[in-house]
């Protein structure tokens, strides 16, 4: 049974005639195309589907629709488009935590919700907070090396890489292209 649902996705309030029951995986990706948002396993194991729901990493292929409807619901394109993370994923790029891009969406979602409440986080709570994400490519340690100096080092400082160009190839590696600002 379909109805007008409304939905508060990074920052912006959309309304859309959806049924209660579809995965909100897939209302992100076939409905509003943020597909950085990536399906892994379909079963809340991978941790690919990362999205925050109210400030809370949730696993978006186990979410229905109805269930995020309403709440505060923010995706990688989001997050990425903020700019308030700027640091932490370009530490990811200067310390080497990504490989084929795949898991990093998820993962980064993962941390921010950590570093929302705890801005410079032990490797202990770095490593709980990304528990439940799956990377086949790096393995953990460069991921959370990248934590540990992302939150080390002041987000006023951009003097520490080469910002732009880390972004900038994050960017290709999680999304497969530029990201550009969707308006749905």
């Amino acid at each position: 049974m379909v109805r007008e649902m409304t939905f508060h996705i990074n920052g912006q309030v959309y309304k859309k005639i959806l049924d209660p029951s579809m995965r909100f995986i897939d209302v992100l990706r076939d409905h509003f195309q943020l597909t950085g948002t990536k399906e892994g396993c379909s079963e809340g194991e991978c941790g690919a589907c990362s999205i925050l729901m109210n400030g809370e990493a949730v696993a978006s292929c186990l979410l229905l629709a109805g269930q995020a409807e309403g709440a505060k619901i923010e995706t990688i394109e989001g997050i990425v488009e903020s700019g308030e993370y700027d640091r932490l994923l370009s530490a990811f790029m200067e310390i080497g935590a990504v490989q084929c891009g795949f898991c990093t969406p998820g993962i980064i979602v993962a941390l921010k919700a950590l570093l929302d409440h705890n801005p410079t986080p032990s490797e202990t709570e770095i490593k709980v907070a990304i528990s439940g994400n799956l990377c086949r490519c790096t393995g953990y340690k460069k991921i959370v090396d990248a934590v540990e100096f992302a939150s080390s080092h002041s987000q006023n400082s951009k003097e520490d890489f080469a910002l732009k160009g880390n972004l900038e190839s994050l960017k290709e590696k999680m999304f497969g292209e530029q990201l550009e600002v969707r308006h749905v």
